[in-house]
C-alpha cells in the first residue's frame, strides 16, 4: 500500500496505537501533533497545509475531545483543507450520545470525501492512562456515576478498527459504533481492577455538583475539567447503556472484555504504586 496516512492525535491513547499498527503493516504515515517533525496544531491553521501535503488518508482524533463545543466547526475547516490538499479518505474518532460529536460526524459525512465514523463508548484506558489513574493509585475513586452501566471499549480495539478503515477497502460510508462485549457500572469496573491488581480500591458515589466543584480545584486543564463534568452530568444518563456490534462488523471478531484489559494492565504494572 502506497497511501500515506496522517494520524492526528498521534501521541494520544488511540493515535499512538494507530501508529504502532501502521508501523507493523509497513504503511506510510505521518504523526500529527504539535511536537511532530511536521507539526500539526488544531489552534494554528498555518500548520495544516504542510501536515496535509502528500497525504491520502487522515485519522481525525480531535483534542482535547470531540465533545468540546466548537469541534464541529474546526473539523469542517480541516475537512475542507484536506479535500483541497488531495486527501481521499477521512476516519473520524467520535463519541456516543454526544451532541457535538454528532454534529462533527455530519460534517465529515458531508465532506465529499470517503469517510468512516468510529463512534466509541468510554475507554478502558481512562482507568490507567487517564484522569482516573491517580484516584485508583490512591485507593479511592469518587465519581457521580450512580448505577448506570457503560459498555467500556478497549483502545486497542479502537485502533484496530481505525487502521482497517485507513488501510483497507470496504469501510467507506460505515458508522462503526464500538463497545465492549458487556456492560459494567463504574463501581463494578473499579472492583474488577481491584481484583486484577490485588489492591484495595474503594468506590464512593458522590453528587454531581460536588464532583464538579472538586474538579474546579483539581490540577486539570479547564477544558478537561469541563469535559469530565459534562460526560458524567449529561452523557452517563442511560442513553449509552446498550451494546453495539461495531468491532464485530469491522474486524470479524469479538471486542476485548474489561476483565482481560484489567488483567493485562495489572500484569504490566499499570496500578503499581
Amino acid at each position: 500500500m502506497n497511501a500515506t496516512s496522517l494520524v492526528l492525535g498521534g501521541t494520544g491513547k488511540t493515535g499512538r496505537r494507530v501508529i504502532e499498527r501502521l508501523t507493523a503493516r509497513g504503511a506510510t504515515f505521518r504523526v500529527g501533533s504539535r511536537s511532530a517533525e511536521i507539526p500539526f496544531d488544531w489552534t494554528d491553521r498555518t500548520t495544516w497545509p504542510a501536515a496535509l501535503a502528500g497525504v491520502d488518508r487522515v485519522y481525525i482524533a480531535y483534542y482535547p475531545d470531540i465533545a468540546i463545543p466548537g469541534s464541529a466547526d474546526l473539523v469542517k475547516e480541516l475537512a475542507e483543507a484536506a479535500r483541497d490538499a488531495g486527501v481521499q479518505r477521512l476516519v473520524l474518532l467520535s463519541g456516543r450520545g454526544e451532541e457535538e460529536a454528532e454534529a462533527t460526524e455530519k460534517v465529515v459525512q458531508a465532506s465529499g470525501l470517503e469517510w468512516t465514523i468510529v463512534r466509541c463508548s468510554w475507554f478502558n484506558q481512562n482507568f490507567d492512562e487517564g484522569y482516573l489513574l491517580d484516584p485508583i493509585l490512591a485507593g479511592e475513586v469518587a465519581l457521580p456515576a450512580g448505577d448506570v452501566p457503560e459498555p467500556f471499549v478497549d483502545a486497542d480495539d479502537i485502533a484496530d478498527v481505525a487502521v482497517a478503515a485507513l488501510t483497507e477497502d470496504g469501510h467507506a460510508g460505515e458508522v462503526y459504533e464500538l463497545t465492549g462485549p458487556r456492560m459494567l457500572t463504574f463501581a463494578e469496573a473499579v472492583a474488577e481492577i481491584a481484583k486484577a491488581s490485588g489492591r484495595e480500591i474503594a468506590f464512593i458515589p458522590v453528587a454531581h455538583e460536588d464532583y464538579v466543584a472538586a474538579l474546579a480545584h483539581a490540577d486539570l486543564p479547564a477544558e478537561v475539567a469541563w469535559l469530565v463534568g459534562y460526560l458524567f452530568g449529561e452523557v452517563l444518563d442511560g442513553r449509552n447503556a446498550h451494546l453495539s456490534d461495531g468491532v464485530q462488523r469491522a474486524l470479524g471478531r469479538a471486542p476485548k472484555d474489561f476483565s482481560d484489559y484489567a488483567r493485562e494492565a495489572a500484569a504490566r504494572g499499570a496500578w503499581t504504586a
